[in-house]
């Protein structure tokens, strides 16, 4: 028997009558309706739907609203606002949209807040004896802000510590040492202690200390210095170079000269200064004395017998 004959001896498929086809798709539905989730129809039909619709966008809004803030406090020029004062009005301003947007929707579904804010008051009291020194160092954060003292990028002395300032936050000043250790000082302790800011003003002195031998002529030590700042190009013409004799030491005589430079030239020209002062004396046969010592010694005549 081939194919073909085998497939006409298969009966043919007859149609199902209309209405077990209709009894058959109230059956499915009947079936899906059981599966489908009761309380979604309750969740739509509720007083919740449109608080909660409410409530998002009243939080699109206010997401909209702080970032417009934020758009117009970068556009605020820079003499007007530090970046540091930019970056604490910014927090200043998340917190502030956070918080009203989050009071805002607890009003959106009724919550009250009266005995809570209260209950908080009393919370905030002990709170508040006990982050005594949290509450210094914000107030003494807001009084670097203001003033202006110092600046991320700034190389700054607080005591013993020295180093970059890297961040300038509500609590502290995170700075970085020449060795690339990283440094916290509390914002009340930069208050309460002497700020050395060296680079605060876009140019600096650099005094460097030299000795001459006593019977070095004081002109021409005066003059070989004065010719130095010339061998240096980073240095600069005004204001002018100077040479101050400092006093007469045990060894020879202290001088100093002083220079001026781009804050951020100091290393190259310190470097520079020291190795040109060296050649110029050398060419000019002018000593850098160094400690020594003469001892004298007085020979007693021996005693009767001995030679």
């Amino acid at each position: 028997m081939n194919e073909t004959e085998t497939t006409a001896a298969l009966p043919a498929e007859e149609p199902l009558p209309s209405d077990t086809a209709e009894s058959i798709g109230e059956t499915i539905e009947e079936t899906i309706s059981e599966f489908k989730p009761q309380f979604i129809n309750d969740f739509f039909a509720s007083s919740y739907f449109p608080k909660i619709i409410n409530a998002l966008i009243a939080a699109a809004v206010f997401y909209l609203l702080y970032r417009l803030t934020r758009k117009v406090l970068k556009r605020i020029p820079a003499p007007k606002m530090t970046a540091q004062a930019q970056n604490a009005v910014r927090k200043a301003a998340k917190y502030l949209f956070f918080t009203l947007c989050f009071f805002y929707i607890l009003g959106i579904f009724g919550i009250r807040l009266n005995g809570l804010l209260g209950a908080a008051g009393i919370a905030g009291i002990a709170i508040g004896f006990a982050a005594q020194t949290s509450f210094s160092n914000i107030i003494s954060g807001f009084f670097l802000l203001t003033e202006k003292t110092l600046k991320t990028g700034d190389y700054i002395t607080v005591g013993d510590v020295t180093g970059t300032v890297d961040s300038i936050d509500l609590l502290s000043v995170k700075i970085h040492t020449v060795d690339n250790q990283m440094i916290r000082i509390p914002n009340e302790t930069i208050i309460k202690s002497n700020l050395k800011n060296t680079t605060y003003f876009p140019i600096r002195r650099l005094s460097i200390p030299v000795s001459v031998a006593y019977d070095t002529p004081l002109e021409k030590a005066t003059e070989v210095l004065l010719s130095v700042p010339d061998r240096c190009p980073d240095v600069l013409k005004d204001p002018a170079p100077a040479v101050f004799w400092d006093e007469f030491g045990d060894s020879g005589i202290n001088v100093r000269l002083a220079v001026w430079l781009k804050i951020d030239k100091y290393w190259s020209v310190r470097n520079a200064v020291f190795t040109e002062i060296k050649k110029a004396f050398d060419e000019n046969g002018i000593t850098i004395p160094f400690p020594q010592m003469d001892i004298h010694t007085d020979k007693d005549p021996l005693p009767p017998g001995q030679s």
